[in-house]
Formats: C-alpha cells, structure tokens, sequence
C-alpha cells in the first residue's frame, strides 16, 4: 500500500486527512460561502460526510483518482483547509488542482503558498507534464490564485457546470512542468 505524502512549506504541512478532522471539515466546508464557490461541497454539509469523505482518500491515492491532503498551520497543525490533484495517472501526464481554504483563513496566501507546494510535487516526484485548475467566474479570488500560480488563462466555458440549479462559467487556467520555477511566486 502507498503512502499519501506529506509535503512541507515555510508555513504550511500538507498532510493527510485523519478521522479526528472530520468535525473540523464539516465546520469549514460546511460554511455557505465556501460551499457556494467549490463544485463538489455541499450545503448543508451534514453529519457522517466528512468521515465518507475522507475514509475514501488512501484508496483514491492508490488508485490514481486523486491525492487529496489537508492544509494544516506548520506551528499549531491547525486545519484550514485541502487541496487535491486529481486524475494524475494518465497516458496524457496531466493532472486537476483543486482546493478550498476556510472562510477564516481567507487573505492569507495560505491558498497560493499549499498550491505552490502541490504544482512542485506533481511536476517533480509525479512527473506531469501538466496541471490545470477552474473556478467559477464569480470567484475572482480562486483566479488570483492561479495567476500567483504562474498559471495562464486558457478560456471560459461558459455554463458547463451547474450548482444549486444554475449554470456556471469556468474560468480556466494551465501550466506546464516548463514554465513551473519551484523558486518563486508571482
């Protein structure tokens, strides 16, 4: 059996999810805001769905539908938030970043430093060629994010997912193992 990894920045630990941060996830995703600007969070966000949730990571791992992982405070192990690559096996050698940090934690640059973290581990010890991400159009802030990235704007498809009964445009976004520096952030 594989081991999820561990990653480590300044102050960031990337880490797996454990059973007792299923309250914490519940009480963080479950915030409307949050769940309002993810695809697949929903609200309410009840009892039993976080533990579901992260009971099904290791075999998700394993099996190369995702690497998802908790953004933890480096000093105090405090979880604000997670972040996933998903897809990352592929004869195309490309991979999805996804991620969600709670409201609290928001203007940080928690978000950009853990998505950094996750770009150098795809790039370097998965060998993609390729990471590309979306967000919602009404959520500028998940877009800087991608462009402090270093990411570039590819398009919108407009209307392609719908939330709550309305359609949603995607922003999206792309870089490639070429233009990643695993130095510096825009």
């Amino acid at each position: 059996m594989e081991s999820i990894p561990v990653l480590k920045t300044k102050r960031l630990v990337l880490r797996p999810f454990s059973n007792s941060d299923a309250d914490c996830v519940r009480r963080l995703a479950g915030d409307f805001d949050i769940a309002s600007t993810t695809l697949f969070i929903p609200h309410p966000y009840e009892k039993g769905m976080a533990e579901q949730w992260i009971g099904r990571h290791q075999f998700e791992f394993e099996n190369a539908i995702s690497l998802t992982l908790a953004i933890a405070l480096i000093n105090e192990n405090t979880l604000i938030g997670a972040i996933a690559l998903s897809n990352f096996r592929n004869r195309d050698n490309n991979a999805s970043l996804g991620y969600w940090i709670g409201k609290t934690y928001w203007n940080h640059g928690y978000c950009t430093e853990a998505s950094h973290r996750m770009l150098q581990y795809g790039f370097e010890t998965l060998g993609l060629n390729r990471i590309y991400a979306h967000h919602f159009k009404r959520n500028p802030a998940s877009g800087k994010v991608m462009q402090n990235l270093g990411m570039i704007r590819e398009g919108c498809m407009r209307q392609h997912v719908k939330k709550w009964d309305q359609y949603e445009d995607l922003e999206c976004y792309g870089i490639l193992r070429s233009e990643f520096d695993p130095n510096e952030l825009s």
